[in-house]
């Protein structure tokens, strides 16, 4: 058609940076940490492992990084480079930290990880990204400790990464496959719901949260079926007045009454006592792990909860980013590296 033109951006390369380190590896790619030959500056390089992707791919999770910039929760995006050995395009992102996976493999099994003010600043800033993100109809798809970042010097920041499994809600339409990581899947993904939307990364931010408070992954099973199972022994079972969708499913229909679950009162209370969570931070926990999806608190609702609000300690909205970042309280003294890691490590995802 005329005067339509392709849209052009810059493309480095990869000969520009010096690598140092794997920062992590998985199924869908690779993060090298680099460094700029000239500026010196540390740079988050990741590639993907299965070359066939290809640049769509590339092109795909670039879009989400730079739909969200200027987010100070979510890892910054500083372009494309391209390998001239293979042709293949990477992205380059911002150096931000270890994440918060290693940070809780580095607590004893004997402690809980996190103070509740701690947990409450790390919440606050999580869901101020997710409601940004959301905002923009971008759904993560797979929000868990591996992928929130926390900043190296004080580690007062935490940043959530890696948009692979990303998807744009306005852009794509039902059916929505199952992706990400069973642990911190939402129970509308577990049976095959294909139509599930945004509230499928606050229930990850549940989990995420229960884990911050034990240093325990809350539901972890071996396939879906046993997700579903933990999570039925920690919450119990809706029953139809609460969901009426879960009834139609066939777990509900063929698994359910073998399992003889169905009078199991919600546990959550129990694992979390007033001890560990206060009764304000109790009601978001058990909001954002909440059964029916059109009943779980969305990111935007839950920040507005007087958990955040009540605490003059807590972040507080500023006028901009310097201004946002500075507010944040200290997340943590300076890690001490523990040698008792072994009961934790077993339940480290893949």
């Amino acid at each position: 058609m005329a005067g339509c033109s392709r849209k052009r951006f810059a493309v480095g390369s990869t000969e520009e940076y010096e690598e140092t380190c794997c920062l992590g590896e998985g199924g869908y790619g690779t993060v090298i940490k680099a460094r700029h030959r000239v500026t010196g500056q540390f740079v988050a390089i990741k590639r993907l492992c299965h070359p066939g992707q290809g640049q769509p791919a590339v092109m795909r999770e670039k879009s989400f990084l730079e739909a969200c910039s200027g987010n100070p929760f979510i890892v910054g995006f500083h372009g494309l480079v391209r390998a001239p050995d293979s042709m293949e395009l990477r992205l380059v992102m911002e150096h931000i930290g270890p994440s918060l996976r290693d940070v809780l493999l580095q607590t004893a099994d004997d402690e809980p990880p996190f103070p509740e003010a701690t947990v409450r600043g790390i919440m606050w800033q999580l869901l101020t990204g997710a409601k940004k993100m959301h905002g923009l109809h971008i759904v993560h798809r797979d929000i868990k400790p591996e992928n929130i970042l926390l900043s190296a010097d004080d580690q007062s920041v935490v940043k959530i990464c890696d948009f692979g499994l990303a998807l744009r809600m306005s852009n794509d339409a039902p059916p929505y496959y199952q992706v990400g990581t069973g642990w911190y899947m939402a129970p509308e993904m577990l049976l095959g719901k294909t139509d599930y939307d945004a509230l499928v990364d606050t229930w990850s931010l549940g989990c995420v949260m229960a884990e911050l408070i034990d240093g325990c992954v809350l539901f972890h099973a071996l396939n879906d079926e046993g997700q579903l199972c933990a999570i039925i022994d920690v919450l119990g079972v809706p029953d139809a007045r609460a969901w009426p969708w879960l009834s139609s499913t066939p777990f509900a229909k063929e698994l359910l009454p073998q399992l003889q679950y169905a009078r199991r009162r919600n546990g959550l209370r129990k694992r979390f006592p007033e001890t560990l969570l206060s009764e304000q931070g109790f009601e978001v926990l058990s909001g954002l792990l909440t059964w029916n999806p059109d009943k779980r608190l969305t990111a935007s609702a839950a920040l507005k909860h007087p958990w955040f609000a009540a605490d003059l300690n807590a972040p507080r909205p500023a006028k901009n980013k310097e201004d946002l970042t500075s507010t944040l309280p200290k997340m943590m003294d300076p890690l001490i590296v523990r040698p008792n890691l072994h009961k934790r490590q077993k339940l480290q995802c893949v």
